[in-house]
């Protein structure tokens, strides 16, 4: 089904959901329970190979010449978007507004599935690079992410009654800091232990894939009041690892590029198999004009970070659909909120994989028919 779908110029994840669609018990049920059973474990794991590709292809002396707008890229569109939802979701679709926020967390993660190859692709065919444009979108796309799912978490915390307390919106930049000093860290004593020791290319990329779901599961056993984030700490790992070793980076990049594809798939179809169709039919229309009034937003929020940039109109307009496309994070926390039974489940799970279906195959083909006009060959 991916295969169709690239022969036809659309992105292969769409193909991936409709099999999952078709898959899972909400039509045919072939999908064995043991496997849905794991799914969101699945899922975590496929997010951790894309943010480990997005870092080992980053140079963070790019990201410093670019300087305040590749921060500001970090969290204000996510910002704005999430405003939006949050205002827009209570009016169109009857929910809470703290569901709206839940609702707002999901959406409003840009997808690196869909960004990064394409960025990565800009970069090597020198397409706005003189400017960082591919660059700036990469890194935003890739720490977004987690400022993201770093309030997520904080707005499930809320709705379950736990409560929020000042600490722990402390811990959003004191857990992003962290998960940066502990990735760029164990990325640096990596490209040591890789130019002292002679091992193959593929033990590297398992190492370090282990490291990073060690990571994981230490961000998961934590209970003390501040935290990292482990899934910054793994973008920054590669960063780190690039930092002092450009060739083996890149060596283990090809790694994590072929074991992408493995998990590319376990992520789509996974999703895929998780929505229900009767749901989607209900909710479709208001969910519809929920995400177009939410992708507003996050283009007015682009627009912010580029003032006083030295970036044409064609350029500012590359950038604006270049951060729609969602993908990976919906699929990876949009059934989140229904796992944990809450009432605005479906609701969230539903417009996750509505967006998903809208924007991935859209902002895809946007960013592959534009760029060549809209951004300078270098």
């Amino acid at each position: 089904m991916g295969q169709l779908c690239k022969m036809i110029k659309l992105p292969p994840l769409l193909g991936m959901l409709i099999t999952g669609i078709l898959l899972g018990p909400y039509t045919f049920n072939i999908l064995d329970q043991s496997i849905l059973g794991i799914s969101a474990e699945i899922r975590k794991i496929a997010l951790v190979i894309i943010l480990s590709r997005a870092g080992l292809g980053l140079d963070l002396s790019g990201l410093k010449k670019i300087g305040r707008p590749a921060l500001l890229m970090c969290f204000v569109p996510a910002s704005f978007e999430l405003v939006g939802t949050t205002l827009l979701a209570p009016q169109i679709l009857g929910i809470s507004y703290l569901e709206a926020a839940i609702l707002g967390a999901v959406l409003a993660a840009v997808s690196p599935a869909v960004v990064v190859p394409r960025m990565v692709k800009l970069m090597d065919e020198k397409y706005g690079t003189k400017k960082g444009i591919p660059q700036l979108i990469l890194a935003g796309a890739s720490v977004d992410d987690v400022y993201v799912i770093v309030l997520f978490t904080t707005f499930i915390n809320m709705i379950q009654g736990k409560g929020v307390s000042v600490i722990s919106f402390v811990n959003i930049p004191v857990s992003i800091i962290l998960g940066i000093l502990i990735g760029y860290g164990a990325g640096i004593l990596l490209s040591i232990l890789f130019r002292k020791v002679n091992i193959r290319t593929t033990t590297k990329a398992i190492l370090m894939l282990c490291i990073s779901l060690i990571l994981i599961t230490v961000e998961d056993k934590l209970a003390t009041p501040i935290t990292f984030s482990a899934l910054i700490a793994v973008m920054f790992m590669g960063m780190g690892l690039k930092a002092k070793g450009e060739k083996v980076a890149a060596e283990v990049s090809s790694k994590y590029s072929k074991l992408w594809v493995g998990a590319e798939v376990f992520l789509f179809v996974l999703v895929g198999a998780t929505v229900n169709i009767s749901y989607l039919t209900h909710v479709g229309g208001r969910a519809l004009i929920l995400i177009v009034g939410a992708l507003i937003f996050r283009m007015l929020g682009v627009l912010v970070c580029m003032i006083k940039t030295n970036f044409n109109l064609k350029e500012r307009a590359f950038a604006m659909m270049a951060y729609c496309p969602k993908a990976t994070v919906q699929a990876a926390i949009g059934g989140m909120p229904l796992a944990l039974g809450l009432a605005c489940g479906d609701v969230v799970l539903t417009v996750a994989v509505l967006a998903i279906v809208l924007t991935a195959p859209l902002g895809a083909a946007a960013i592959d028919l534009t760029y060549k006009k809209l951004l300078t060959k270098d």
